[in-house]
Parts: C-alpha cells; sequence; structure tokens
C-alpha cells in the first residue's frame, strides 16, 4: 500500500476471544435451508464450557481463595494512585543514581587533569603497562609476553559474570596503531593515577559498572580489569574515539555540510577513499548534530535529492540513509568548487538564521583532489571577518600539487588540513577536525555534563567475549572532557580525552514502583530528542531471545510506540522538559502484538534534573488507578513467605542489595527478613511494598496444602492432564504447584525466566495475567502458546476478585490463578457424555429425527493450533455423516487447507497449523464481520522488519572493505535461513517458504496489520452464506465463562472461492513530496 503521508496512528486490536468451530453436514438438496438446530449447539457449549470450568475450579483452589480474603476483609483498605507522586518519586530516584555517576566521573576529570598536570612528556619514556589484548599471554618459552604479565582475574557478577581485576585497569589500543608510540606511552603513564580514582569510585558506589578514560591519542584506559579477545581475523574493531560518548562529550552540537569532489579526476581509488572518508565523518556525528552531503563537479547534485537545501539530523537512520547512497557517486566532468561552496555557506546560513540546526558550530567539509583556486572571493563573501564556519578540506590522493590552496583554506577559515593516501589513512585523519571542534570548549574550560541515548556497545561486547553467552544490555553513558591545565597549552585548547562510566538501563528499572503502576501501567523515559531510553514497547532485537539488535534500535521515537497520539502532544511536552498531565484511549498490545487491549490511559510526566531525559508512568483507568493494602502480622508473614512454593518477581525491588558490596550475596527474602527484622537497618527497602508480598504470601498460604491434597490425591481423580496450578499477586508474589514430575513436563519453560513473557519483569505482569485481569469477573481465558507442539498449554487464568462493598472494580485483579493443562486427555472426557442427550436430535420438526453416536476421537495440537477432531455417524435416511470440528485458531494465519474428515484415522503430520479462523473460512468470517460479531481495526507496527531482496532496491552496503562485505553477506543470508521463520510476529504467506534459497536481509519497516474483536453484547447468532447459488447456514454460540465461542457450519456447499480473512502485515510504502 501506498500513502503520501505517515498514516494516522488509528487505535485497534485483535481478536481477544478463541474460537471453536463445528462443521455440520445434513441431508438437503442444492440451495435448500436446512436448519442448525440452536438448542444443540448451545447444548455443546455449555456441556464444554460447564466442564472445564469445574476443572479449573477444582484445581485452582478460587473458592478456598476467596473464603481465606473474606477473613481479611477488615483489615484492608484501598486506596487511589497519585500518578503525579508516582512519577515525581521516580524522577527523584532516576536523578540520585545519575548524579552518583556524574559525581564519579567528575573526579576522574580532577584526577586525570591534575596527573596531566605534573607531568613532563618524555619521548623516550619506556613503562611497562597492562595492555588489555596481551595480558595472561605467553611466548612459545612460557614467558610472559611485553607488555601482558601475570594478571590477577576473577569472576564477577555484577560485571556479567567476566572475569575482572577490581584493583586495577587495563589499557586497549586499537589494532592500527603502535603499542609503544611515545605519546601512548606518555598518556599511558601519567593515566595510571586513575587507578586510585577508579577503585575508591567503586567503593563509594556499588552500582558502579565500567569506567574508563578515552584519550585523544587513541588508547582506552578501562576498569575494572578484564581481558579483550581479538576476533577470528586478529582485529578488534574498537576506537574509543569514534564513540558517542567521547564525540559528545568532546565537541559541541554542529552543523556540517559535506562536500565531495565526484569530477573525472576522482576515478577509481580516490573515489572509493572519498566514501570511506564521508561515512567516517558521519560516524563521527551524534543526535545532536545536523547534516547533508553534496556531490560536485560542473553541477552541484545532493545525494538525497529529496533533501535540498536542507539539514537532518544525524541520528542512525538518517546516516544509514545516505550511506546507502554512496555507492551511487560517480566520477565525471570537471570540478567547480566555488558554486558548491556557495551553495553550502548558503546552507548554512538559512539554518543559522531560522533555528533549524544545532544552533551552534558550523563546519564544511571538503573531499577533493584538488584545488585550483583559493576561492577567497567566497570565503569573503559568506565568512569574514566573523568566521562562523570551519573549513575542513580533505586531500585525497598522494600528489600534492594543490596542498598549498586546501591548507590556506583551513588556516583561513579556522579548520584543519588532512590528506589521505590510503584506506588506512581515513580513521586517524577524519578524527583530527574533532579537537579542533572541541577547542573553544577547551579554552572556555566547559566540562559539560552528556549522556548518551540508550546503545548497545557491540564492539565492546566482542571484546569481551559476551555476544557467546549474554544478549544485548542497553546502557546509557555519562562523559566529561578531560582539557589540558597547563599554562604554556592553556590557551591552545588541548583536549586530553574524555571519561565516563556506564549505566545500565536495568538498575533505572529498579526505581519503578511496578506494583503501584498497575497491570498495565508501565513507566517510560526519552531523551532531548525523542528517542527511547526505556518502554516496554521497545523491541531492539530481531527476535526476543536473539543477541542481534535492529539497525535503528537506538533512534526509536516516542510517536513510534504511543501512536496513538496523533498530535504528538505528549512527546511535545517531554521533549521541553514540561511537567504534566495527559490522557487518551489507547490499543495496548499484549503476547507480541496478537492481543490487544482497550484501555483509557493517563500519562504523567516530569524531567530527570542534571540530564537531558524526561520521565513518564501511564496508569489505565480503572482498577490500574487503585491499590488495596492489607495487615497481617510480621511473624505470619514471614513464615508464609519462606515456603517452597512461593517466589518473589526476580526483577522487582523488594531491597536494594546492589547499594552495598556486603549485601550482594542476599536473595530477596532473605533482605526482607533482615531489614523487617531490623537486623539490616541500613538495606534500603520498599516497606509499602514488603507488607503487602507478607499479606499475599498469608492470604495465599493455603493453598499449598490445598494441591499437596489434590496431588496426593490425584491417583483417585478421573481427571487427567492437569500438570501446573499456579497463582500471581499484584505484589510478584507467585506461587506454584507440579502435579507431575518436573520431568514430565511438556513445557519445560513455563512460568520460568527463558518464559520472559510468563514470569514478572521489570517492565511488565505476565501475559496470562494481564489477559486475565480484563476478563469479565468469574470467567476463564483459554490460551494456546506457540511453542506447545502435540500440547496445550491451557492456561485457565480464573480471575479472582475481592468484593468488597461496590469497590471490586477498584480492587481489580490483585489475584490470578491458572492452570496449565494437557488437553489430550481433555478430549475424551467425560463432558461430551453430556452432549449424549443429542441421541434424539430434531433436524427437521415434520419429516424426520436423527440418531448420532460418536465413533472415534482424535486430539492434536500443532503449535498455536489445537483440533480435537470428533467424527460421528448419523442415521438420517441417507446415512450421511456429520462431522465435528473443535478448533481454537484465533490468531495466526496460514494457507494450509483444513484435511477432510472421515471415520478414518487422522494422521497428525496432516493437521492445519497456526490458523486464524478467517484463514480457515473466509466465507464465514467475512459474513461475522458484515453481521457485526466481530470488527476489524487496523493496527501499526513502526518497528517491524520487512525482507529485502538483494539486489531489488538501492541499498547499498558499501564495498569499500571488499573482504568485510562480503562476510557480511554471507552472515546475513545464513542467519536468514537458520531464523526465517522466528522473525517476524505474525507469520507470512507460506509460498514465501520457497523463497528461502534466495538471498534476502531483514530491514527495518513500518507495517499496518489488521486485528479483530468481538461484539461482547452478542453471545449468539445465525446467518446465511450464499456460495454460487449454494447457501450454507452456521451458528455461532458463546461458550459460557470463557472467551471461546463455539461455530458450527454446514458442511454441505463448496465457498473455497471465498477470500480468506487474514492477519497478515503489510509494509506501508511512503511518498516523499
Amino acid at each position: 500500500m501506498q500513502q503520501d503521508r505517515r498514516i494516522p496512528r488509528k487505535h485497534a486490536h485483535c481478536l481477544l476471544l478463541c474460537v471453536m468451530s463445528a462443521f455440520w453436514t445434513a441431508p438437503g438438496v442444492r440451495g435448500s435451508q436446512p436448519e442448525i438446530p440452536l438448542s444443540v449447539v448451545k447444548l455443546w457449549a455449555s456441556a464444554f464450557g460447564g466442564e472445564i470450568k469445574s476443572i479449573a475450579s477444582k484445581y485452582s483452589g478460587s473458592q478456598l481463595l476467596q473464603k481465606k480474603y473474606k477473613e481479611h476483609e477488615k483489615s484492608v483498605r484501598i486506596e487511589e494512585i497519585d500518578g503525579a507522586k508516582v512519577v515525581k518519586n521516580v524522577a527523584q530516584n532516576m536523578e540520585e543514581i545519575f548524579r552518583k555517576k556524574a559525581e564519579a566521573t567528575r573526579r576522574l576529570v580532577e584526577a586525570a587533569e591534575e596527573a596531566h598536570l605534573q607531568h613532563e612528556e618524555n619521548p623516550d619514556l619506556q613503562y611497562e603497562y597492562f595492555n588489555a589484548v596481551l595480558i595472561n599471554e605467553v611466548d612459545e618459552d612460557g614467558n610472559s609476553v611485553e607488555l601482558g604479565g601475570e594478571f590477577l582475574l576473577e569472576p564477577n557478577d555484577h560485571f556479567s559474570n567476566l572475569s575482572v581485576n577490581l584493583s586495577l585497569s587495563v589499557v586497549q589500543v586499537p589494532t592500527n596503531m603502535y603499542n609503544k608510540d611515545p605519546d601512548i606511552v606518555n598518556g599511558v603513564y601519567w593515566s595510571e593515577a586513575l587507578n586510585k580514582v577508579f577503585v575508591d569510585n567503586f567503593r563509594r558506589d556499588p552500582t558502579l559498572i565500567w569506567q574508563y578514560f578515552g584519550s585523544a591519542k587513541g588508547f582506552f584506559r578501562q576498569y575494572p580489569g578484564v581481558k579483550w579477545h581479538p576476533d577470528e581475523h586478529g582485529v578488534i574493531a574498537f576506537d574509543c574515539r569514534n564513540r558517542k560518548w567521547y564525540i559528545q562529550a568532546a565537541t559541541s552540537p554542529k552543523d556540517v555540510v559535506i562536500l565531495v569532489d565526484v569530477s573525472g579526476s576522482m576515478k577509481g581509488l580516490r573515489l572509493t577513499i572519498a566514501r570511506q572518508t564521508v561515512a567516517s565523518i558521519l560516524d563521527t556525528l551524534g543526535d545532536d548534530d545536523f547534516f547533508n552531503i553534496i556531490a560536485y563537479n560542473q553541477e552541484i547534485r545532493y545525494v538525497e535529492s529529496c533533501l535540498n537545501g536542507t539539514l537532518v539530523q544525524a541520528d542512525s537512520t538518517n546516516k544509514d540513509h545516505f550511506k546507502e547512497h554512496l555507492d551511487k557517486l560517480f566520477a565525471k566532468g570537471i570540478g567547480l568548487l566555488g558554486n558548491a561552496l556557495s551553495e553550502a555557506f548558503t546552507i548554512l546560513n538559512e539554518i543559522n538564521q531560522t533555528g533549524r540546526g544545532s544552533s551552534c558550530s558550523q563546519a564544511i567539509m571538503l573531499i577533493t583532489d584538488g584545488a585550483t583556486e583559493m576561492y577567497d572571493d567566497v570565503f569573503a563573501k559568506y565568512n569574514w571577518p566573523e568566521r562562523k564556519v570551519r573549513i575542513f578540506p580533505y586531500l585525497i590522493g598522494r600528489e600534492s600539487a594543490f596542498a598549498d590552496n586546501l591548507k590556506w583554506m583551513a588556516c583561513a577559515n579556522k579548520g584543519y588540513f588532512s590528506q589521505i593516501s590510503t584506506l588506512a589513512d581515513v580513521q586517524e585523519n577524519v578524527m583530527r577536525y574533532l579537537h579542533v571542534m572541541s577547542r573553544p570548549k577547551v579554552i572556555d574550560h566547559e566540562h559539560d555534563t552528556v549522556w548518551t541515548e540508550a546503545y548497545v556497545d557491540s564492539a565492546l561486547a566482542q571484546a569481551h567475549k559476551l555476544g557467546e553467552t549474554k544478549g544485548p544490555n542497553p546502557i546509557t553513558t555519562v562523559a566529561m572532557p578531560v582539557f589540558s591545565t597547563k599554562n604554556e597549552t592553556k590557551n591552545q585548547g588541548i583536549l586530553l580525552g574524555v571519561v565516563g562510566t556506564d549505566i545500565p538501563i536495568q538498575e533505572l528499572m529498579k526505581t519503578i514502583p511496578k506494583h503501584k503502576l498497575g497491570i498495565h501501567g508501565y513507566a517510560f523515559a526519552i531523551t532531548n530528542n525523542g528517542y527511547i531510553l526505556t518502554h516496554p514497547d521497545l523491541r531492539p532485537l530481531y527476535q526476543e531471545g536473539q543477541k542481534r539488535k535492529k539497525p535503528s534500535y537506538s533512534s526509536v521515537d516516542l510517536s513510534e510506540v504511543e501512536w496513538e497520539d496523533t498530535e504528538d502532544v505528549l512527546r511535545t511536552a517531554m521533549v521541553n522538559r514540561r511537567t504534566g498531565t495527559f490522557s487518551m484511549e489507547v490499543k495496548r498490545t499484549v503476547d507480541k502484538g496478537k492481543r490487544v487491549l482497550t484501555m483509557h490511559n493517563d500519562y504523567y510526566y516530569t524531567d530527570i534534573k542534571g540530564t537531558p531525559f524526561s520521565v513518564g508512568v501511564a496508569l489505565s483507568r480503572g482498577h490500574g488507578k487503585y491499590f488495596f493494602k492489607g495487615n497481617v502480622s510480621l511473624e505470619s508473614g514471614l513464615h508464609d513467605l519462606e515456603q517452597p512454593d512461593v517466589a518473589l518477581a526476580d526483577e522487582w525491588t523488594y531491597c536494594n542489595t546492589d547499594e552495598h558490596h556486603d549485601h550482594r550475596h542476599l536473595s530477596q527474602v532473605q533482605a526482607i527478613k533482615l531489614y523487617m527484622t531490623s537486623r539490616k537497618p541500613h538495606l534500603k527497602c520498599d516497606r509499602e511494598l514488603i507488607q503487602q508480598v507478607l499479606f499475599d504470601a498469608v492470604v495465599t498460604a493455603p493453598l499449598e496444602a490445598y494441591w499437596t491434597g489434590l496431588a496426593l490425591n490425584k491417583s483417585e481423580n478421573s481427571d487427567k492432564g492437569v500438570e501446573i496450578a499456579f497463582l500471581g499477586t499484584r505484589t510478584g508474589l507467585s506461587r506454584t504447584n507440579l502435579f507431575v514430575v518436573p520431568e514430565q513436563l511438556t513445557n519445560q519453560d513455563f512460568l520460568t525466566a527463558e518464559d520472559r513473557e510468563g514470569v514478572f519483569n521489570a517492565d511488565h505482569f505476565p501475559l496470562w495475567y494481564k489477559r486475565a485481569a480484563e476478563q469479565v469477573p468469574g470467567t476463564f481465558v483459554y490460551s494456546i502458546p506457540f511453542s506447545s507442539g502435540m500440547m496445550l498449554k491451557y492456561c485457565s487464568e480464573y480471575k479472582t476478585i475481592f468484593f468488597l462493598g461496590n469497590t471490586s472494580e477498584k480492587l481489580g485483579s490483585s489475584y490470578i490463578q491458572g492452570l496449565d493443562f494437557h488437553v489430550m486427555t481433555f478430549c475424551g472426557r467425560s463432558w461430551w457424555s453430556q452432549s449424549r442427550r443429542l441421541m434424539i436430535v430434531r433436524v427437521n420438526p415434520v419429516r424426520q429425527r436423527t440418531s448420532v453416536r460418536i465413533s472415534t476421537v482424535y486430539c492434536a495440537t500443532v503449535l498455536c493450533h489445537l483440533a480435537c477432531f470428533f467424527s460421528l455417524s448419523a442415521r438420517f435416511q441417507d446415512y450421511n455423516k456429520i462431522s465435528l470440528l473443535l478448533s481454537w485458531a484465533p490468531y495466526h494465519t496460514d494457507n494450509a487447507d483444513l484435511p477432510t474428515l472421515s471415520d478414518q484415522t487422522l494422521s497428525l503430520s496432516h493437521l492445519p497449523t497456526n490458523l486464524f479462523f478467517g484463514a480457515v473460512e473466509g466465507a464465514v468470517m467475512n459474513k461475522l464481520l458484515l453481521m457485526g460479531s466481530f470488527k476489524k481495526i487496523n493496527l501499526y507496527d513502526y518497528q517491524a522488519l520487512c525482507k529485502e531482496y538483494a539486489g531489488s532496491s538501492d541499498s547499498a552496503r558499501t564495498l569499500l572493505d571488499p573482504f568485510t562485505t562480503v562476510k557480511w553477506l554471507l552472515t546475513e543470508l545464513v542467519i536468514f535461513l537458520l531464523e526465517f521463520n522466528l522473525y517476524s510476529w505474525w507469520n507470512w504467506d507460506s509460498t514465501v517458504k520457497a523463497q528461502r534459497a534466495q538471498r534476502t536481509m531483514m530491514v527495518p519497516c513500518d507495517t499496518e496489520y489488521p486485528a479483530f474483536v468481538s461484539e461482547r453484547t452478542i453471545k449468539e447468532t445465525t446467518g446465511n452464506i450464499d456460495c454460487n447459488g449454494c447457501i450454507r447456514t452456521f451458528v455461532i454460540q458463546q461458550i459460557p465463562s470463557s472467551n471461546l465461542f463455539m461455530v458450527v457450519v454446514e458442511n454441505k456447499c463448496d465457498c473455497g472461492s471465498a477470500p480468506p480473512v487474514t492477519m497478515q502485515p503489510i509494509e506501508i510504502i511512503y511518498i516523499l513530496s
């Protein structure tokens, strides 16, 4: 589909109700309309719903829990959550974290500048230091290699379980630099003074992780000391000077126009070097910078023709977009530099006057193989005498015939001249302009504290070998520049480097009082550019559980996740660092976008002092804005909390055990006990949350004995297939009971850390908790997982409500119970025997009666599709057959055809899989949509991934390094083949499977996809479908106390020509105007 602008982010949600369908065959001639007995369908639905509810009620122990609630009813009180107060407290807690990290960084700045002040440069200095790559390395004789030596390393879980040295730092030198270069040796020598400060900072603040100093000379000092590992080619792709934290701290925001000479003399290697130079310049730009690229010969051509005469923000998406266009540059004609310079000055002048850029420094980067003139007339017209725009010429090639003219341009316009002869020279020469751009800050001694957006440093993770065992861990970095304070160099503005420390986003999440935000509430934070620092809907990885991050993961805008705010009211207020409130109706997706809940959110937001960040809190109206409190004795609460079936949310902070080294070994339960008994008064704990956890532990305690009794009598019960009974509370407490030995569990990951959607996390409640919370009180939610194989992970998520007068709506779902149920046994259960009342069924009230008997039963679950096939023989006058299909297939789509049902045994391998009801019965689903039983709503995903075939677009990965390019293509192809069925949140058409052999890659895109929701007021309905003259009837009946419908469809007409109704996403193609 095509749109000429970003589509309105309309609210939508998908089908929340599972569907059961039955196919009915009855005698009749073509065109006749035999009646499907509604009373029979009601009986089937009632029999199914009643029996399964009976099992769920029995094994969940819901009645026992309600009784226990009643005993404590008088001690319970309800409080309305004050969103403004919550967000203020969250902001203050985050501010405290950032303040501590900034103070640690400032101490490093002071120590570094003092150490450099006391140091005298010695070009002959010989100094052995611990090189990060060479430590603990030995030669053939077993002796330590030079710059290596024995370096004690011990595993430390605070540093991702890496082996580190908490007493010393190590030094990393880029692969293309000499380890013993005099500048590096001198810098390493005087920066040894930072070791003492590193250790002291970590002692003061045990939550600190990596601290470091990135030198302007290129070396990188890191604490704690850790061994670095080159890649398979012996290379470490890490240079601290092109990291965002370094660039942002070293320079002010800037507007940059890059001029690239594409005249005929630039053919061949020169143009290749020029492309690499432009790409390297782009790598030095950050989110606060603005840029554009102009190619010139006798004509002026913008690399991106849609962006003539303006500058764009240097975020990762824009930079990658421009890099893709670099291979479109071809050398021909003659170079008219004067026109290009005039165009660049004009753009910068207009940007400066309108305030649409950085409103700070401005520069022109000139990449050329020579200039025949000085163009002083152009500079006199546009840049002199103020010289607000700096000129940085890069002479490409070994010839120096025109070097003098370019040097003059640089000196006359406060710039810097560099000559680049080979590809290996590019990186080092490009970096030099940063020192010039930093001079105003150095001379003014502006130690500005800078904060980066959330990011993952893949090169650093690779060097630490984290990629082998850990997924990406987003961080933000606080950094400050280090200047030379020597009198003789003070006026020259010499930048020594940048110091910094990382803050894991996970640490910020610990400050969020999840229990105060409700089941669907959440907290989020953004940068001053509107990019997400943390948000539960941020999806940085190609697929959950994988280690590959999306190219644009760090520049996802708030408007792309809160897309219902079409006017960007919330985003604008937060970017401008205001404090206030905002409300809107939203469609919150759960279960990886397949299910959607409609709710009204109230947003509260404010800024985080001392940082460029703002934080917000979203509370859903209804029970999401209320919190109830109960009181129990400390003794009973602690006793019940320590029972073996009790667990607390791993990522919730009941007590902060990270702030003191002596507390790190404590579990949350141990910390709670020590804190509440005053044996560890210095522990920082959330007393209010702990008190409610103790209350929940006492109220739910009887379930342990109840479940144990059921387990002991399991052999005497006729109920087969129940594997797990579980309970979760709003305070993150959970209880679990197994009715089978762990080895016999069909789904080993359910309710474990590997099942991220099924456990309490820092940013969300479990999926089963969310879904059950929005169900009608007293009903059940039946769910089929996508990884269940031949088993239905049947979650009977029972909503237990504590009624207190007329306030039950405010109380909400404080406790959710459920079962993990094996459905293979259920298909043959006694519930179907209740339907034997169908032995006499009136099909035609005048002419005949029909007797029905069950002959065979087939049950299977394939992925998310459950199918229990009942083949029934019916005695009509002509002994025609009736086929009944019970299926839950509401969410995924596939074009596989349904198998023909008969009395013969159906092979499980031929069962349809991953089916959405509309894909199986398109004619029926379309009719239900027309009748209003279901409605279709569109949803939008601005973090989607779409397949792109190699050579099908103009995207071009730079070929400046052929080996790297070939390696990248092969890697993308292999990963694509391995992950094709995993990358997407929705299945694609099955025909794509035939295209696996084609070379494709996943690229970020925006998609629109449909969702379907039932009209809850319609409990039952009937309809007719005209299939090429053959009238087909159907009945839809809601199954009581559940989220299921039973659909009975007459099976005598061929409606295969009717188009299916799918949930397949469609890429949105934007037309730039």
